[in-house]
């Protein structure tokens, strides 16, 4: 089941992810510094003050990256 508590490398493996990922941060997948946070979840991510991920935001990607699974 896809979700935020995934490693990111495990996310970015799946196309349907990737999708999800850059409708919500533009330009995500292509970012140089992304495989920096590869072994991280997108739940720990959002707590760096610098990756500028409010609440809201990891909320609706978590439901989005849920429907994958439906």
């Amino acid at each position: 089941m896809a979700n935020i508590d995934m490693k990111l490398k495990q996310l970015m493996a799946i196309p349907a992810a990737v999708e999800i990922l850059d409708k919500h941060i533009p330009g995500m997948s292509k970012n140089p510094q992304l495989k920096m946070g590869y072994s991280m979840t997108l739940r720990q991510i959002s707590k760096f003050p610098q990756a500028k991920m409010p609440k809201e935001l990891i909320e609706a990607i978590d439901v989005d990256l849920q429907a994958l699974d439906d």
